[in-house]
């Protein structure tokens, strides 16, 4: 079978590897459509934080497909069925799993990092980890699911976003952009903001379905949190950046009494000044991953129509050249590559 493999830093190559055989508790499932996440630039890159990743390493973890075998003792999943795989997999025995935050579960393992991927014609995983795709919902803009779950959690369960509210996303990459349709959906005041970089392709798609951006390098935010608020400052604002001046930036035009969730991994070591957050009594949370939950909210978002997945996935990147995909993901100019293993 074809098969994306990382051989080094900023290295991947195209093989030919041996298809997969499902031992008696896992399916084989034939992947047809895998996507290309923020965690895999930088695996890709080999970021701090990343080094760990054994090399080579099938990568890929954000995938659609249909199950074509099933292990002799697999009872609940069959062939024929298109599914999409959860791909943080939580050990169920840890105080935070039985607590019911497998998200944040101690020994966790994930897809295309632990264990080889999805990028590839044929990938093995056990059954409990899968969910089945409506029939409304298209198998290969499914890839997306994971990542719409993640964004579903930042809003739904992480938030406080209500119909009305005034809310910014800075970052328009893929968990930005997902966070910012479920938003509007919503009924929120949305707005986007990002950097010139994100003006050749991220920001204009967002703008295509009016939801309205900003280029924070040309544009003052200042100006706009007094234009959409009245001076008052948003009353949610969503970090995916990964950057401290990210954080900094979302603390500064949060209102008093507001939120800021932060979803973006910050690479670098940061610190706050409490001083005005506490006297602002702002509330700062978290969001992190996402559950079983979340991951069917996201099919039900896409089955309904409130996320239409063609507004931020782009599939004009090719299996045989995943470099190219990986290197206009890093220069901000597409939101969500796809590889189309169908088609290889």
């Amino acid at each position: 079978m074809k098969q994306i493999v990382q051989t080094g830093p900023e290295t991947v190559e195209v093989q030919q590897g041996n298809r997969p055989s499902p031992d008696p508790n896992e399916v084989l499932v034939r992947v047809h459509t895998a996507g290309l996440c923020g965690s895999d630039a930088h695996a890709y890159r080999y970021d701090g934080g990343y080094e760990w990743i054994p090399i080579p390493r099938i990568m890929g973890h954000e995938y659609s497909g249909e199950v074509v075998a099933v292990g002799d003792g697999v009872t609940s999943v069959s062939t024929g069925q298109r599914v999409v795989e959860e791909p943080i997999h939580h050990c169920g025995d840890c105080f935070q799993c039985d607590n019911g935050q497998e998200n944040v579960c101690q020994n966790f393992s994930i897809t295309g990092m632990h264990r080889d991927g999805a990028y590839a014609e044929y990938t093995v995983v056990e059954p409990q980890h899968l969910h089945s795709i409506p029939d409304g919902v298209d198998l290969g803009t499914a890839a997306i699911t994971e990542p719409t779950s993640i964004a579903a959690r930042a809003v739904f369960d992480r938030s406080s976003v209500t119909p009305g509210d005034t809310v910014l996303v800075e970052g328009p990459g893929p968990i930005g952009s997902l966070i910012a349709c479920i938003a509007d959906s919503m009924g929120a005041n949305v707005l986007v903001s990002g950097l010139g970089q994100d003006t050749t392709d991220r920001l204009p798609r967002l703008a295509s379905i009016d939801i309205d951006t900003v280029d924070v390098e040309s544009e003052s935010l200042e100006e706009l949190v007094d234009e959409r608020t009245d001076g008052l400052g948003f009353d949610v604002v969503f970090d995916t950046t990964g950057h401290r001046s990210g954080i900094e930036t979302a603390v500064d035009v949060t209102r008093k009494g507001g939120q800021v969730v932060v979803v973006g991994l910050p690479g670098d070591p940061s610190s706050l000044f409490m001083t005005p957050i506490v006297r602002s009594e702002i509330e700062v949370n978290t969001s992190y991953g996402s559950t079983w939950t979340n991951f069917e909210q996201a099919l039900r978002l896409m089955e309904n129509g409130a996320i239409d997945p063609d507004n931020v996935v782009d599939t004009s990147f090719s299996v045989s050249e995943p470099a190219a995909a990986f290197e206009a993901f890093l220069d901000s100019k597409t939101i969500k590559p796809l590889f189309n293993f169908d088609e290889a």
